[in-house]
């Protein structure tokens, strides 16, 4: 596999992590699943909860919109607050799982295969929206993204979400002490890209620095109203992938920003 930092296109990107997505869907979910539960809201690694944490505020009554919802873990537990939830997700197999999940628990979760650059809702139809580490590190157009969620929210609406800490992108992708040094530009915002043998790409991450994240959000319309570091919690010592105990007590793993529709 070919590994570099390259520009790639908005549709390589999206296309490529559409693929990925669907074909890692199921060994994602063996090996995560049971941290994130099937009816849970964990915003990140570091295992910040929002049955604790209380990012979103009252939920109960709203009407949400979790982007990039994968199985649906959170947006099962925001039903079970008394919510109205809708999960939209990139990754037709994921979505897969969720399904398998409701069937499972005697729920259901409506969701639908989008492309969160162009959401298919319509204005103003959503009270609150939220994304766990779904879509926005994976889009080579977050602005696009961002203007779509001002869109459908109503005025006052809440986004809330998260995406891997700027700063880790100055550091390998590694839980062992090797990734305590940096070894590359912070300010390098070239995409993390991974090739197939037929040299397309077939895995996009994306980096923008917490400056860049700032611009997004007021350029979209959208108010920054707050941002949140989770500390990595004592007793926590799960590793996932270059999240781990010994780089938690360091180094910040996770941004999660709070913004608010006008």
């Amino acid at each position: 596999m070919d590994v570099g930092r390259r520009p790639v296109s908005r549709s390589q990107t999206s296309r490529a992590n559409r693929g990925w997505w669907d074909g890692a869907a199921d060994d994602y979910q063996a090996e995560h699943g049971g941290f994130l539960r099937d009816d849970g809201f964990v915003w990140c690694p570091e295992g910040l909860d929002e049955a604790g944490a209380r990012l979103l505020g009252e939920v109960a009554g709203r009407r949400i919109l979790e982007i990039g919802c994968g199985a649906g873990q959170c947006g099962r537990w925001l039903l079970g607050q008394g919510a109205t939830v809708v999960g939209a997700d990139l990754s037709h197999r994921q979505l897969q799982h969720s399904r398998r999940i409701d069937m499972a628990a005697g729920v259901r979760l409506p969701v639908v295969q989008a492309d969160a650059e162009t959401l298919p809702f319509a204005d103003r139809s959503f009270d609150l929206a939220c994304s766990a580490y779904g879509a926005l590190p994976f889009v080579a157009d977050a602005a696009a993204v961002l203007a779509e969620v001002r869109r459908v929210l109503r005025p006052g609406g809440r986004f809330v979400f998260s995406v891997s800490h700027p700063v880790r992108w100055a550091f390998p992708d590694d839980p062992g002490p090797r990734g305590l040094t940096a070894d590359r530009p912070y300010f390098d915002r070239s995409p993390y890209v991974e090739y197939s043998d037929e040299g397309e790409p077939s895995y996009v991450e994306h980096h923008r620095t917490l400056g860049d994240w700032v611009g997004l959000i007021t350029g979209a319309g959208l108010t920054l109203t707050g941002l949140t570091e989770p500390e990595w919690p004592p007793g926590h010592d799960r590793a996932w992938g270059g999240w781990s105990p010994l780089r938690g007590r360091l180094l910040p793993g996770t941004a999660i920003f709070h913004c608010t529709a006008p």
